[in-house]
């Protein structure tokens, strides 16, 4: 078996007498979707702050293809191939669509952003912008505010910017969020091809979602991971029906 693309080795973390990181391990595969699930509070967005560089463990280590990244920022992190998505939107909601995708291009080179003048950036920016936006569905209404999109279009948009990252790894916090039905299936078909370009860790509540796509899920309580597994062998676990699923049998 090859070495993970990204690896969590005894993560915690401590506020005060609260601790939302319990020594949590667990890794990302190539080729897989990866699901991190669990009940409100058990502390899936202070792991997510943890592995994406934006909250920094007490112990433990984040490994990102094979190098020890725990001390690296958010943007170090982001460069060396780690793309984020957010629980809740971190759009630029007055610039247009392709500034957007321009800016997530911009941050792949460590460059720093500049005002936009009317070529928006330097060409290999503006391909590379553009190709993320038709992937994704939403190269019609690359000139629109982001402002002005459905629901959905900015959950695509979110992950058209990650793409101008070319990551290695895709961190999604909660993508199905929001989104109705139509939505939901959409995304759960973009998300099952984007695998084999790079793995997913996908904090997801909708379970629907999460059977059809994941490959493994990993169940956090409390703060600690209480079982990994396929789909099928979390679904019988009893220390997760308990608490997460429903009553045990």
């Amino acid at each position: 078996m090859t070495d993970p693309v990204l690896a969590v080795r005894g993560l915690c973390k401590r506020f005060g007498a609260l601790a939302a990181s319990r020594d949590i391990s667990f890794d990302l595969r190539q080729g897989e979707i990866h699901a991190l699930i669990g009940p409100n509070g058990a502390g899936k967005s202070t792991l997510i702050a943890q592995l994406a560089g934006g909250l920094k463990p007490d112990a433990g280590q984040v490994i990102l293809n094979g190098d020890d990244v725990t001390a690296l920022d958010t943007a170090a992190r982001a460069r060396r191939g780690l793309a984020r998505t957010f629980q809740v939107s971190d759009l630029a909601g007055e610039d247009t669509v392709l500034q957007n995708a321009v800016l997530g291009a911009l941050g792949a080179t460590g460059r720093r952003p500049r005002l936009f003048g009317n070529a928006l950036g330097p060409g290999a920016l503006r391909g590379r912008a553009h190709a993320a936006l038709e992937r994704t569905g939403l190269g019609d209404v690359a000139a629109q505010r982001v402002a002005d999109l459905s629901h959905g279009q900015r959950r695509l948009l979110e992950i058209a910017v990650a793409l101008t990252l070319s990551p290695r790894v895709f961190v999604m916090d909660e993508p199905m969020a929001g989104l109705d039905g139509a939505g939901a299936l959409r995304l759960r078909a973009m998300l099952a091809g984007l695998k084999a370009e790079a793995p997913i860790l996908l904090v997801e509540h909708d379970m629907d979602a999460v059977f059809a796509l994941a490959d493994r899920i990993s169940v956090l309580v409390e703060g600690r991971i209480i079982a990994t597994g396929t789909v099928d062998e979390v679904r019988v676990d009893v220390d997760v029906r308990r608490a997460y699923l429903g009553d045990a049998p």
